[in-house]
């Protein structure tokens, strides 16, 4: 069993997938995995949806794909003018998410998280700014499953553009009004290396001694 520690540190978004099918033992050890994470007041009120229907998937292809490339033009207007080897390293993931984009329809599995917001402990609902808390009440879930495929040898990534065509969305995968999408992750084994080493800052960059801005080392 590979340490915890390293299949957080190695967890980044793998873009491309094989077509291969997932075995049902695995991708139940993967949905347990996402099953077992906190959620306020324990309501799990999330579920999601295991998309392996080819039809389906090539729909939330069709969906995704032209939210991906308007995306993808203001990322690279945004690169602009980077040092050489900075450019080279997000265009790399740019011609990644091209991939993802392009072949998503042949992922083995898309799952779909969804969350019923009248379940969800939004303390800060009321709050004068964008309500964030209830999220916590699903991507715990999110983050255990993708961890979880870490394990399991299956590259995966998070996406959320198809929420910018959530009734479509819905429509497609015949998902209740009251419900939300939250979370798109494509999963499959990986056509390269997979997940590997991770670029982020440190905890002496992120992290604070008992008030903010004051430094943790």
């Amino acid at each position: 069993m590979a340490d915890l520690y390293e299949n957080m540190s190695t967890l980044r978004a793998v873009r491309r997938l094989r077509p291969d099918p997932i075995p049902d033992d695995v991708l139940e050890r993967v949905l347990q995995a996402g099953c077992w994470a906190p959620t306020g007041g324990n309501q799990q009120p999330w579920r999601v949806i295991v998309v392996q229907d080819a039809e389906k998937k090539q729909a939330l292809s069709d969906i995704y794909k032209p939210e991906w490339d308007k995306y993808l033009q203001g990322f690279l207007k945004r690169i602009e003018g980077a040092p050489p080897d900075e450019l080279e390293k997000w265009q790399k993931i740019g011609r990644a998410g091209d991939y993802l984009a392009e072949h998503l329809a042949a992922s083995p599995v898309i799952l779909m998280f969804v969350a019923d917001p009248r379940r969800m402990a939004i303390t800060d609902a009321k709050l004068d700014r964008i309500s964030m808390v209830g999220g916590g009440s699903v991507y715990p879930a999110v983050q255990n499953v993708m961890l979880a495929c870490v394990e399991e040898g299956l590259g995966c990534t998070l996406t959320t553009l198809h929420c910018l065509k959530e009734a479509d969305v819905k429509a497609v995968l015949d998902i209740p009004d009251e419900w939300a999408t939250v979370g798109m992750v494509p999963i499959g084994y990986p056509v390269g290396k997979g997940h590997g080493p991770i670029t982020r800052l440190p905890p002496a960059k992120m992290a604070y001694r008992d008030t903010f801005g004051s430094a943790w080392t």
